[in-house]
């Protein structure tokens, strides 16, 4: 394999990454249907599972073993910040030639909730 070939290839491993990274974080960040759970409620509700699990039956201990596992998940996830400037930016240098190599079009990445005007920036077009 030539110099340029692994080169090639090294390129289109880090747009795939950047690409992944974006639309896993859109998917995360994306808004959810319903109330939202504040990092207040979500503690207050582990403080009640921690009461309730003491004289619980085997199987509702179950489900509240299981509820306070996600909470402490949503909570976390709650707290961490995610660089999302940066991973827009790597984005937006990324998409066009991996969209060029592996024939996206506009329309698909619109579905998958990337904002029009982040593909604007990345010189993605409806007609590209």
């Amino acid at each position: 394999m030539s110099e340029e070939h692994k080169a090639a290839l090294a390129e289109g491993r880090e747009q795939g990454r950047a690409v992944r990274r974006y639309l896993e974080a859109l998917e995360a960040n994306r808004p959810r249907r319903g109330r939202k759970r504040s990092p207040e409620s979500m503690k207050k509700r582990l403080e009640q599972i921690e009461t309730e699990i003491a004289t619980a039956d085997p199987l509702k201990r179950l489900h509240l073993v299981q509820e306070r596992l996600d909470l402490e998940a949503a909570l976390e996830a709650s707290q961490a910040s995610t660089d999302f400037e940066e991973l827009e930016k790597e984005f937006i240098k990324a998409a066009r030639p991996y969209s060029e190599r592996k024939n996206i079009s506009y329309t698909a990445w619109r579905e998958l909730g990337v904002p029009a005007d982040v593909l604007e920036k990345a010189g993605i077009t409806r007609g590209s």
